[in-house]
């Protein structure tokens, strides 16, 4: 295995091997050009071409209709968080309504009570943000502009299920950080967002996926870089995007689509590193304790605990003697975290799997 294939960072991610490859080739020299990916303009033809095949891909790895536009932005979730109740909250009945299940969905309905009056439909803090509510059974007004949800939580280790049903409200879902981990419908949602540096690639891109209806709700006046139909008008290249960032975002679609097999695939191997590392932690007689309450434990991060800092200390050290990195807890939590993000094969999952055991063992 390689160093990068040990890479359990919350973020950014590790990237396939093969990605890493082509694209330490394109910063050299790029196959189809001769000069490298970092000085190519982005009102080339190439660039044109990226653009196409990476939205083509997307639209075949989801599922994605006609119906839907496709656009890459910048500013990762963070401007989304703002720029979603500029263009969509104004015009609408009743305020936005937002499912507060963690520290991004938290930052999410701050960040657009600044712009809107925005209703929070269920807030976990006071247990800990170690679970997550039922969408379909959350009490949200039919005439809210939308409702905001964030489909795993990072910091926490949650994940909702997949979405299902369509709900009575549009539905909008920041997926940063399981994107293209798993099959999901589009066409139960609004809107959906995600930001590279989990699954997509480096950070510096941000995919939008929005129902062309919703456009309608856009008000006149909005500065023109903060109006999605700007950006979709432009075919994503209103101002010098993030060029780096979307060619890798391409070479990573494409190899979901021709080397993984697709989002089915990449979905059973997935679930095949998860299931593993969890029943190593569940195995450890109460040695470990992790964050999320069982039925919504995600599977790609899994956030936990020896209960004791020296010990959380001690196994990092541990961990980088085997070779492995990326396993501290966010600022906000402590303790451990390690993200299975696609590039994270099985095997660098069993070899943690093996050093927590092995750890135990020894340590505790």
């Amino acid at each position: 295995m390689t160093p990068n294939s040990l890479n359990f960072s919350g973020g950014p991610g590790a990237l396939p091997d093969a990605v890493l490859a082509q694209t330490r080739e394109a910063i050299a020299s790029l196959p189809e050009t001769g000069l490298s990916v970092l000085g190519m303009s982005h009102r080339s033809d190439w660039f044109n071409a990226i653009l196409h095949e990476a939205e083509s891909n997307l639209r075949h790895l989801l599922g994605i209709s006609d119906d839907y536009a496709v656009t890459f932005l910048q500013g990762g979730s963070s401007l989304q968080f703002a720029m979603i109740p500029m263009n969509f909250a104004a015009t609408a009945n009743a305020p936005p309504e937002y499912v507060n299940a963690g520290y991004w969905s938290a930052k999410a309905s701050a960040e657009a009570a600044r712009v809107c009056p925005a209703k929070i439909a269920w807030d976990g803090r006071s247990g800990g943000y170690r679970r997550l509510p039922d969408l379909r059974a959350l009490d949200v007004a039919r005439s809210s502009a939308y409702l905001h949800y964030v489909s795993n939580e990072t910091v926490e280790g949650l994940q909702f299920p997949a979405c299902e049903n369509a709900l009575a409200v549009p539905l909008v879902a920041d997926m940063s950080s399981d994107f293209l981990s798993k099959p999901i419908r589009p066409d139960l949602f609004s809107m959906i967002y995600a930001h590279a540096q989990k699954n997509l690639g480096p950070a510096g891109v941000t995919v939008a996926i929005i129902e062309r209806s919703l456009l309608e709700r856009i008000p006149d006046g909005l500065p023109s870089i903060l109006d999605f139909r700007t950006h979709i008008s432009h075919r994503s290249n209103y101002n010098t995007p993030p060029v780096f960032a979307i060619y890798v975002l391409t070479l990573v679609t494409r190899w979901l689509r021709f080397d993984i097999g697709g989002l089915r695939a990449m979905q059973d191997i997935n679930e095949r590193k998860s299931r593993c590392l969890y029943e190593a932690l569940d195995s450890l007689d109460g040695c470990v304790t992790v964050h999320a309450d069982r039925r919504w434990r995600s599977q790609m991060n899994v956030a936990f605990t020896f209960g004791d800092k020296r010990l959380d200390d001690a196994f990092l050290v541990c961990a980088r003697e085997r070779g492995m990195t990326g396993l501290e807890g966010h600022r906000s939590l402590g303790g451990l975290r390690a993200s299975l993000y696609n590039a994270v094969t099985p095997q660098a999952v069993e070899t943690l799997a093996e050093a927590l055991t092995a750890f135990s063992d020894e340590r505790v």
